[in-house]
């Protein structure tokens, strides 16, 4: 893009209707409303004049939508722009709807992923798109730009939610590989419960393995009455929802843990244990090394202590849950 490129504008005024308001290929700006503007534009004008660029009958918005969505909302019926001259290529005109914007303000992820994603369809080559990104203030790293340029071509409520910090980077990655809808569910999901992303991880990841173990889809699995149930019930908070579900997750993942965990339960609340004596089960019930916890303050208690162990380790349950 040359300087010369801008400079060549002119300002003139426009009709509105002659502006093509559903051409969004130079949009970089992922905010749609108006409010903040509103007021400003009806007492102050159009401190800015918006970009356009005129293709055939009508002028398409290089930069300013915002801008001109609010003199609609104010019923103006034509506004001063500055026009481009018609034959500045599309390329330039990206780079500079993303300059008005980059170089103006911070870009969130999905603002800064627009523009990678629409500069490389004008800059196949990798070492060229990571050159003029850095031009423009975006990322320059390949890697990087691979990683996140494709997140614009999520579905909104995905986007929605990586802008709302609901879902992480990593998380969205994950979510790109699967289709739309089944992303959709989990997004929507994770909306509700609000967690961290090693807890979405663990649900995601359970809600798949349920499901090719059971010959389901991930959404019949989030559709089971006992699911939508813990997620229905109105006197539980997120956090409590979340130990729920991914507890329920768990036996349906693993039943057969599930199943001792329930059979040492039972029986370690018969030996009725007391204070002082604390018995630890093996980790994920994998192995039969269980261990005592003894807390005592003097040589008396843990007299105490021992007599109550000897007790306690010739009690039926004790030895159901040994052996």
């Amino acid at each position: 893009m040359r300087a010369s490129t801008v400079q060549s504008a002119h300002f003139q005024t426009i009709p509105l209707s002659r502006i093509d308001l559903k051409d969004d290929t130079f949009r970089i700006t992922t905010r749609t409303d108006i409010g903040d503007l509103l007021g400003s534009i009806q007492y102050d004008g159009l401190i800015r004049p918006p970009l356009l660029i005129k293709r055939r009958s009508a002028f398409i918005i290089v930069s300013g939508f915002r801008r001109i969505a609010a003199c609609l909302k104010l019923e103006w019926k034509d506004i001063t722009a500055r026009v481009l001259i018609a034959n500045v290529a599309a390329l330039d005109c990206l780079r500079l709807a993303i300059a008005e914007n980059s170089l103006q303000r911070s870009l969130n992820l999905i603002e800064t992923s627009r523009c990678l994603r629409k500069l490389s369809l004008y800059i196949a080559d990798t070492r060229d798109l990571a050159e003029s990104a850095s031009s423009l203030g975006l990322p320059d790293n390949p890697s990087i730009i691979d990683k996140i340029k494709g997140l614009s071509l999520l579905p909104w409520p995905i986007q929605s939610s990586i802008l709302t910090d609901t879902i992480s980077l990593t998380m969205a990655k994950e979510l790109e590989s699967m289709e739309a809808d089944v992303a959709i569910a989990f997004v929507q999901l994770f909306e509700q419960l609000k967690i961290g992303l090693n807890k979405q991880r663990e649900i995601l990841t359970m809600v798949k393995e349920i499901g090719r173990r059971e010959s389901l889809s991930s959404q019949a699995v989030m559709a089971e009455k006992r699911f939508i149930e813990i997620m229905g019930q109105r006197d539980l908070d997120r956090g409590q929802k979340s130990r729920q579900l991914r507890a329920y997750l768990r036996r349906r993942r693993y039943p057969r843990i599930a199943e001792a965990e329930k059979k040492f339960e039972f029986h370690h609340k018969n030996l009725n244990l007391g204070n002082g004596i604390k018995l630890i089960p093996p980790k994920e019930f994998e192995a039969n090394l269980y261990g005592l916890n003894l807390t005592f303050t003097n040589l008396e208690q843990l007299k105490a202590l021992q007599a109550r162990l000897n007790r306690i380790i010739q009690l039926p349950d004790f030895k159901k849950i040994i052996e």
